[in-house]
């Protein structure tokens, strides 16, 4: 009999099939060609079960040194002075972790010695490349910090916080400190973990001249390390699928506004051509039956047309429910929009008939009522089409097989992953288009 597949086997498997159904474009392949590689890469890593964990935090933390107190041997370059990591660099954890194949550490620069903006795209890119974050600080949490904090808790992936240098104060400094931080976090960084280490300790010892050195003493990482190893082990690979359905959504988010950004160009045009339509017919017709006709003729249209700019077909169910919902929308204000322009076509009827008794003199007031019973049909086909086009957006969204709803159906039928993203919310939580600012 065969196994059914895993869950991140299953992520990759869906995630692989929206990406080659997603028809871009040459000016979108083009435009998003950085997001497009980003989420080849990591589904590249989900396919490989090749997880990234990077260190982040200001210049001087003990970042460099905390990486070879986990790795057991001097890899990456430290300073007693100062920071000296310039770029990224990553070596091969060789720490055996069921479901992973290779575990990478990752290196990255200080926070603090560039702007802020600088410092905010930074943490952006560390957390978009890697799929667990140790924030590392030496002290209790600065501004800088907090807000490097704040981006990556944006970004959705996972942080683990790292007190490094434990061993400069006593048992009950450093339980303060620790107090001290987690009072300084934000509401949605409460249930990280928080854990003290000393990665490169230093001892004080008094030689036989008289000179006072200090001697490297073992690194103090071990409860650091049984947290990672249990964690990896436990969600290692589901973090990897996770973080593709993340990183698959916010690339979808990217590409679903530009596309609704040109939509709403060309869904304005339309409606100011059905609206100029409508209005002329209404303008030059004097009878009521037939611009009651025309005009739910031109709306008909109209909302044909929209249907066809975002891809609703016209004889399906979500088409007929979508005229159910535009015919509830208008009920109220059709109604009376109605008794007013049947108002005005008998007030303009009356003095077209009036003619042959008045000299003339009657049709001076009919164009002023046909002006308003044009701008009446121009403010009625403006909000049909405003209306459609919410729907149809509502409806697109809800059609569309989006990485967020593969997560809420993993969710629903996988225990492990309602259980993990209780454990991280942030990942669960999913920015949605603006409507309001893509309607036309």
């Amino acid at each position: 009999m065969t196994q059914p597949p895993s869950t991140p086997e299953r992520c990759h498997l869906l995630l692989s099939q929206w990406v080659k159904q997603l028809s871009l474009s040459n000016r979108e392949y083009n435009q998003f060609a950085g997001e497009l590689i980003a989420l080849n890469r990591q589904l590249k890593r989900l396919e490989q079960r090749r997880l990234r964990v990077a260190v982040f935090g200001r210049v001087g933390v003990g970042k460099s040194s905390l990486l070879n107190a986990l790795l057991g041997q001097n890899v990456f370059a430290t300073d007693v002075a100062h920071g000296c990591t310039r770029h990224q660099q990553a070596v091969d954890w060789c720490q055996p972790i069921n479901n992973l194949d290779s575990v990478e550490l990752v290196d990255t620069p200080g926070i603090d010695e560039i702007a802020a903006a600088g410092r905010a795209r930074l943490a952006a890119r560390v957390a978009l490349q890697a799929d667990l974050v140790l924030l590392v600080l030496d002290s209790d949490l600065t501004s800088v910090e907090a807000a490097a904090l704040k981006t990556l808790l944006k970004s959705g992936r996972p942080i683990v916080l790292v007190l490094n240098r434990c061993d400069c104060w006593s048992t009950e400094q450093c339980n303060a400190l620790l107090a001290s931080i987690r009072s300084r976090l934000p509401a949605a960084a409460l249930q990280l973990q928080l854990h003290a280490v000393a990665a490169a300790p230093r001892e004080a010892r008094l030689r036989a001249d008289g000179l006072v050195r200090s001697n490297i003493c073992p690194p103090q990482v071990e409860p650091l390390r049984k947290a990672l190893i249990h964690l990896l082990m436990e969600q290692g690979e589901l973090l990897l699928a996770l973080n593709a359905l993340r990183q698959a959504d916010r690339f979808y988010q990217v590409l679903k506004r530009g596309r609704l950004q040109r939509s709403k160009a060309a869904a304005q045009g339309l409606i100011g051509r059905f609206a100029a339509i409508k209005a002329s017919g209404v303008a030059a017709n004097p009878l009521v039956l037939l611009d009651l006709a025309g005009g739910l003729a031109c709306d008909t249209a109209l909302v044909v047309k929209l249907c066809q700019l975002y891809g609703l077909q016209i004889g399906g169910p979500a088409a007929r429910q979508l005229l159910g919902r535009l015919s509830s929308h208008n009920a109220l204000l059709g109604g009376a929009q109605l008794g007013i322009q049947l108002a005005l076509s008998a007030v303009r009827q009356l003095l077209l008939l009036a003619v042959p008794f008045t000299g003339g003199l009657s049709l001076a007031p009919a164009a002023p009522v046909a002006l308003a019973q044009a701008a009446l049909a121009v403010h009625t086909t403006r909000r049909t089409g405003r209306l459609a086009a919410r729907e149809l957006l509502l409806g697109s969204q809800r059609r569309e097989a989006q990485p967020a709803a593969l997560l809420r159906r993993l969710a629903a039928n996988d225990p492990q992953v309602r259980r993990w993203l209780i454990d991280w919310p942030e990942l669960a939580a999913n920015e949605p288009c603006q409507l309001q600012t893509l309607l036309p």
